[in-house]
């Protein structure tokens, strides 16, 4: 009898174990649900002489976690880390896992698009080049532009190779001399729209001598 009742005992706190398995995956799953977010690629320990300069910006994600938590989730609290720690020059391909998705433990991901990119890595290059001054406009009648100068008159710019290869000089911002009848003194913007070179000298002086020719 007795060992009946250890038995029948067994059997109701294996009940007991298995509602109470059931009834947290219930807890755990219900009001769950999913979002797909296009989120930001971080690119991390870009070895210093080189740069990329063909890349994708974001990667598709799918997350998944309590819908109240999902609704708060900002987007600057996920987002993918590539470590480029290794890279080497020309084109290579990466696979992105849930690793490599920085985002709050209470989430999960479910699926990354696409899973595979593709980037382009190339070696620095530093050059000299020389300022021309980009000058719009013509001065008051009867004036006429006798000399220009710019100081520095050239300077260093630095980025991917085969971009500052190609480069021989750089121009300042458009400087408008319309109606100019005395001699102008200007400090000038480098107009630099590809924002892979850097240009550390980010102004020049312009000086700008005009004349009465009658």
């Amino acid at each position: 009898m007795k060992k009946n009742f250890l038995i029948i005992n067994i059997w109701l706190k294996l009940a007991s174990f298995i509602l109470a398995i059931a009834l947290w995956f219930f807890v755990i799953l219900s009001g769950r649900s999913g979002i797909f977010m296009d989120i930001p690629i971080m690119y991390i320990n870009v070895p210093q002489e080189f740069e990329v300069v063909d890349f994708p910006k974001t990667v598709s994600v799918n997350i998944e976690g309590q819908e109240r938590l999902l609704k708060n989730l900002k987007q600057n609290e996920i987002n993918a880390v590539i470590d480029l720690s290794d890279a080497k020059a020309g084109k290579s391909f990466y696979t992105l896992t849930h690793e490599n998705i920085k985002r709050p433990k209470t989430f999960e991901v479910t699926s990354i698009e696409p899973q595979t990119i593709s980037l382009t890595i190339e070696k620095l290059l530093k050059k000299t080049v020389s300022v021309q001054p980009a000058v719009v406009g013509v001065p008051e009648h009867g004036f006429v532009i006798v000399e220009i100068k710019v100081a520095p008159e050239e300077i260093v710019i630095e980025g991917p190779r085969n971009i500052i290869s190609k480069i021989y000089n750089v121009k300042t911002e458009p400087i408008d001399i319309t109606g100019l009848k005395n001699n102008l003194q200007y400090k000038a913007k480098i107009n630099m729209t590809n924002s892979t070179i850097r240009v550390p000298e980010q102004k020049v002086d312009v000086n700008i001598f005009v004349k009465r020719i009658k």
